[in-house]
């Protein structure tokens, strides 16, 4: 395997795939291989899912993004490019169906996204912090399509401006686009939390289809 392929060591993968940048939906693949130098074999059927508002972007994962543009910036509406490990999962419930790590949302929950705040792209509850030095937040518990997610490790550790709070989670429906993350149907994203295993250094990775083929190699990508 190519040593620059961000894959190595992963024995999960989700691959999201579009048909353009500009596309605000797209196809969600799972594989698995028994072993970090075996094959790639298919798990399941794909599943449709939504992007964000403006599409794709290249974001600040596992593997170094090319300089050209698009560039995924704070509050533009995309979903980011690239490969990117997964971090822990939450919902409403006081526990999942997972092997992952899993927190309950609380009412204090809150997923800062001002550029400003030393907690900014990180998820903190505001009755725990020393200071609460943000302006803008999402608060999670009040989302209803937070109900199930996981979280992207994009923009980690945050660079300001360069994007934040991105999730796997349930969509508002198959044509409602995304603020920045991918959104499927609420049975689609529970089997996937059943199925990764933080074990298996799961990744995720999101390309339009001409960059999948373009980094397939280069990635060793299945």
């Amino acid at each position: 395997m190519p040593a620059a392929s961000p894959l190595a060591g992963s024995r999960q993968l989700i691959v999201v795939t579009s048909v353009s940048w500009d596309a605000i939906d797209g196809m969600l693949r799972r594989y698995e291989r028994p072993s970090p130098t075996a094959a790639w074999n298919v798990v399941g059927d794909p599943v449709p899912v939504v992007l964000g508002r403006t599409g794709l972007a290249w974001g600040r994962g596992a593997a170094e993004a090319p300089s050209s543009e698009p560039q995924k910036r704070e509050g533009d509406g995309k979903s980011p490019a690239g490969a990117f490990t997964l971090g822990w999962a939450f919902g409403f419930a006081a526990a999942a169906d997972s092997k992952m790590s899993y927190a309950m949302l609380r009412d204090a929950t809150e997923c800062v996204d001002d550029l400003r705040s030393e907690h900014y792209n990180a998820i903190v509850d505001r009755d725990r912090v020393q200071r609460v030095d943000w302006s803008s937040s999402e608060k999670m518990r009040t989302i209803e399509q937070y109900r199930w997610g996981v979280v992207v490790n994009h923009n980690v550790p945050p660079k300001s401006g360069g994007g934040s709070c991105i999730f796997l989670h349930i969509w508002s429906g198959a044509s409602q686009p995304t603020a920045g993350c991918t959104a499927m149907a609420a049975a689609d994203l529970e089997r996937l939390l059943q199925w990764l295993d933080p074990a298996a250094h799961p990744l995720v990775v999101q390309l339009p289809r001409g960059e999948y083929e373009r980094m397939r190699a280069r990635w060793a990508l299945p």
